[in-house]
């Protein structure tokens, strides 16, 4: 393998081309910035695309009864009072730039008949806030950023997969990686360095979460900086996730579904959420809906491949075609199943990381100097629990405020300097890890990561679990030292593999003390050997590997938002 294939320098580096990394490039690019991107995907490749979805918007597009600061009240009452209010306030308050700047990029909107942009309410929002078009809105936003990047010549080099990021006392200096196609080095000098690699759901054994992504490596890059990390126990288990086939096990179906009428039935076709919360249903929030799921397949009612029903067919034919035709469409392709006809599948599945990267919320700055941190993979914006659609603004707002803060960052630099020795570092990791040749398999141990997080750290946690699974996952982290990494015609994935497993294990272990530390039961995170909220545990748990598990205060919210939260009724919650 080649010592040095590419030798690249730039003013920011953008490590992820999904949307919040698509964003910040272009952030960089409109400020005159020389900027570069990095992905270990095909740059037409990445995860934003995988779900449809709707970006929440505040005014002018949700209407003139919105306000931004009733979407930051939301945001925070859905967040269980874990989230930080500075960051739910910068989100809402430039979710209408952002409307506009991806319309500016060229989004397509669905209009309504009288003409402006049609709007749909999810969950807990107050209002009709949500832009859409179609079931598409993710592949929409994708589009047009891509289509930005390209008129503002962002080079966007793919199948790079980058192990370690520069630093010099305490300051970034770029990244290291490897060509995933010819195994060739990749050595990038940067100004700043953007984190845009999303979070750690594919560490769980059903997840929405595609093969090679959410793996933990921004936990690890960041980690591995002198970075820290903030709640990485709050993940959202999405209550719909299909059980088949294997390739696309853990794909969430729209919660849509639930919206149009769809209910969830046990295996012996009672309507379960009665048990739960029968004001409400199935249009609760989705970690009571991921519990209740949870509990009928633990106490026996699920089905015999370990999942619930979600049933359309007592809807017409015509509502389920109309409203749900990606639905109907992607199960008619991944099973032959008429929807119309015969239920669904479904079982939690880990979807997405509220914890990750400590951040400061006005510019997404972290403990290391010149590294910022953008979408899934930053921390602070939902707390315990993500109000619907939060997830396909945040990107976009983290990018503009990322990319914008690095761009200064970069332009204030008088000098850089730059560790002869931290490059050798990188670059011995990964000649040792090319060269393993132990008993032990990649995959298998990744496997054993996955099946541990499952059953001691999934939807329902417990204080003997956890401690089980910390001492199982110091078993494999010792096995991990006798791997094996073999390289062939494929290219070099068997190494991308072996990096993502310390990122898995880094990220398990951040997890499962956290989850320790947090007894009690709030939003997301159920303890069944503490059932209650604990208002002493109305924190933050921060967590390095020097400093082990802190307590940080979470600020309080301003007065005038906090007269804004309020419950919002079961039926507002439809979707259209």
């Amino acid at each position: 393998m080649s010592s040095l294939g590419h030798q690249l320098a730039t003013s920011v580096l953008v490590v992820g081309a999904g949307g919040s990394g698509l964003r910040a490039a272009i952030e960089v690019a409109e400020a005159g910035i020389a900027v570069i991107a990095v992905t270990k995907r095909a740059a037409e490749d990445v995860h934003t695309a995988t779900t449809s979805g709707c970006p929440a918007q505040a005014p002018p597009a949700a209407g003139p009864e919105d306000t931004w600061e009733q979407h930051a009240a939301d945001t925070l009452r859905a967040g269980h009072l874990l989230a930080d209010p500075r960051a739910a306030q910068v989100v809402a308050r430039y979710a209408a730039q952002e409307f506009h700047d991806v319309g500016r990029y060229g989004m397509r909107l669905d209009r309504p008949g009288c003409g402006g942009t049609a709007r749909r309410r999810f969950g807990d929002h107050t209002y009709r806030r949500a832009a859409f078009t179609g079931e598409h809105t993710r592949l929409e936003v994708r589009r047009a950023l891509r289509e930005r990047a390209e008129q503002l010549a962002v080079p966007v080099l793919s199948n790079v997969y980058v192990t370690r990021l520069l630093v010099d006392d305490g300051t970034v200096f770029g990244a290291y990686g490897f060509d995933l196609v010819d195994g060739s080095r990749y050595l990038v000098h940067a100004d700043s360095v953007i984190l845009a690699t999303g979070g750690h759901t594919r560490i769980w054994r059903r997840t929405s979460s595609r093969r090679g992504e959410n793996t933990g490596d921004t936990f690890r890059l960041a980690v591995e900086a002198g970075a820290r990390l903030r709640d990485p126990e709050l993940v959202q288990f999405h209550p719909f996730g299909l059980v088949s086939p294997e390739n696309a096990a853990g794909m969430p179906v729209s919660e849509a579904a639930p919206g149009v009428g769809g209910v969830l039935l046990n295996n012996l076709g009672e309507r379960f959420m009665t048990r739960y919360d029968a004001e409400r249903m199935e249009l609760c929030g989705r970690d009571r809906v991921a519990l209740a799921s949870y509990t009928e397949i633990k106490e026996g009612r699920g089905t015999r491949a370990g999942g619930v029903w979600l049933d359309l067919s007592h809807l017409p034919r015509e509502t389920v075609l109309t409203r749900l035709p990606h639905v109907h469409q992607t199960l008619l392709d991944l099973q032959t199943l008429d929807i119309t006809h015969d239920p669904i599948e479904v079982a939690p599945t880990a979807q997405y990381s509220m914890g990750g990267v400590w951040v400061r919320p006005e510019d997404h700055s972290t403990d290391v100097d010149g590294l910022f941190v953008a979408g899934e993979a930053a921390s602070g914006l939902h707390g315990a629990d993500r109000l619907e659609e939060n997830a396909l603004i945040e990107p976009l707002v983290h990018g503009r405020i990322a990319g914008r803060a690095a761009a200064e960052y970069s332009a204030g630099l008088a000098s850089q300097s730059r560790s002869p020795a931290a490059v050798r570092a990188a670059e011995a990791d990964v000649n040792r890890l090319a060269a393993a040749d132990g008993d032990q398999d990649v995959r298998a141990l990744q496997r054993s990561v996955r099946h541990l997080m499952t059953e001691r750290a999934g939807v329902v946690r417990d204080e003997a679990g956890l401690a089980a699974g910390l001492a199982e996952l110091d078993e494999i982290e010792a096995r991990m030292a006798y791997v094996g990494v073999h390289i062939d015609i494929g290219g070099f994935q068997d190494l991308a593999h072996a990096f993502d497993l310390g990122s898995a294990v880094l990220a398990a272990r951040a997890t499962l003390l956290c989850a320790l530390e947090r007894r009690e039961t709030r939003g997301c995170h159920n303890r069944s050997d503490h059932p209650d909220v604990d208002p002493g545990l109305q924190v933050n748990l921060v967590w390095s590997p020097a400093t082990g598990v802190r307590r940080e205060t979470v600020p309080p919210i301003p007065t005038h938002i906090a007269e804004l939260m309020h419950d919002v009724p079961a039926d507002a919650r439809l979707v259209e």
